[in-house]
């Protein structure tokens, strides 16, 4: 893993990361499959709002038959208290999934950091390490549970609500689509503001953790060194880069959706304007007119959610790219079974000095070399003035942390 991962820019999608991520669902793929019936049968079940409403108006209060309308009136309430039920199915079944995923990937990670060369925490901030197990699977876990299943729903809406306006009326469905360019150019640019300013935030909670930890587990030498009001302000620095990297997705996101909310009420307009001309010139009802209203609201809702999804996406592909470049990093060769490179540390001591060592409460170090990275010892046999190693002796006093050479 690079030192410098957090700068990097990946794709907004990698098929690679997907594949893996979907990996960690095959184990509750059947509880992954009766969720995605469940948020079918939510779009669809949403699909018949505005066609009884349609109902109610042309065959109810048009003809004056309260019975039809106690009858409509009825159905809607059923089919509201339905999409409630599916819905609340639908976040109980992915949010028990992505806990379940959360915990399978953070006993990987851990199991994995335990398996690291020690060299390797010597370059990798342990402040940063921390991030991969907390945020980065956190932010999987909201790709998961509210991201990947209801994108489906989302799609299936849009398909259906198409259908349904085209089945309405077909001269209103283009006046509502004329709108549809203006949605593509505030999509595209929001994808790319949002991706960049996503990639700043991860960049800058991760520099502030890793000169967090640093700095709490230094603690004692930040102290001696009268380094307080220094490192606050270094601190300060990292603390409020953070801040205006959040403020900056808060702009964005603040600026689309409103657009978006701008562009469907340009699109309800245009429909009153030329449907109610239509309802006094060329027959169409009333309850056509309305419902077509209806189902173009429903049409911009889920291409707001997707946006949301979007950014769940790229937040999600940026996390695991971290995590699964944290797990690809090779483990220690001793964590394989393997034996040691050479220059690694090596101790060797026959069964009787060990005993003998042991009964005397001594330790003795002979023949000790030790490095981090087998290159550059940090610990070294050392000669005495006539060539002979010197050995190493230290005596136990019965404390830990009370030893004396």
């Amino acid at each position: 893993m690079s030192e410098h991962e957090d700068e990097a820019l990946g794709r907004g999608y990698d098929n690679r990361l997907m594949r893996r991520l979907l990996g960690y669902l095959r184990p509750y793929r059947g509880q992954v499959v009766f969720a995605v019936i469940v948020v079918l049968a939510d779009s669809i079940v949403g699909l018949a709002g505005p066609y009884l409403t349609k109902e109610a108006i042309d065959n109810g209060i048009r003809h004056h038959d309260a019975v039809h309308l106690d009858y409509v009136a009825v159905l809607y309430l059923t089919m509201l208290v339905v999409s409630f039920g599916l819905a609340y199915l639908h976040s109980q079944i992915m949010q028990r999934v992505g806990q379940s995923i959360m915990l399978d990937l953070r006993m990987s990670l851990f199991r994995h950091l335990q398996r690291l060369p020690v060299s390797f925490f010597d370059k990798n901030p342990i402040g940063r390490l921390m991030t991969r197990v907390t945020n980065d699977v956190d932010t999987l876990n909201e790709m998961f549970t509210a991201g990947m299943i209801s994108a489906f729903g989302d799609m299936f809406t849009l398909v259906g609500v198409v259908i349904a306006m085209v089945h309405l009326n077909a001269e209103l469905l283009a006046v509502a689509f004329s709108v549809l360019p203006l949605i593509i150019i505030a999509t595209l640019v929001f994808r790319s503001l949002v991706r960049r300013s996503f990639r700043d935030i991860r960049t800058r909670l991760a520099r502030m953790n890793a000169f967090l930890n640093e700095n709490l587990t230094g603690i004692s030498t930040l102290q001696l060194l009268n380094r307080e009001e220094r490192n606050a302000g270094a601190f300060r620095e990292h603390n409020a880069g953070h801040r205006d990297a959040n403020m900056q997705a808060v702009f964005y996101n603040a600026l689309f959706f409103p657009v978006l909310d701008l562009v469907g009420a340009i699109a309800v307009s245009l429909i009153v304007w030329y449907g109610g001309r239509q309802v006094m010139w060329t027959g169409i009802t009333l309850g056509t007119l309305v419902a077509f209203l209806q189902y173009t609201q429903r049409f911009f809702r889920p291409i707001s959610d997707l946006s949301d999804k979007y950014t769940a996406l790229q937040q999600a592909m940026a996390s695991s790219e971290r995590i699964f470049g944290l797990l690809d990093t090779p483990p220690a060769p001793e964590a394989n079974g393997h034996a040691a490179k050479p220059g690694a540390a090596a101790l060797a001591t026959a069964p009787t000095a060990a005993a003998a060592a042991a009964s005397q409460g001594r330790i003795e170090f002979d023949h000790v070399t030790f490095a981090y990275d087998g290159e550059h010892p940090v610990v070294e046999e050392r000669h005495g003035q006539h060539g002979a190693p010197q050995r190493i002796l230290w005596t136990w006093t019965g404390e830990w942390g009370a030893r004396r050479p």
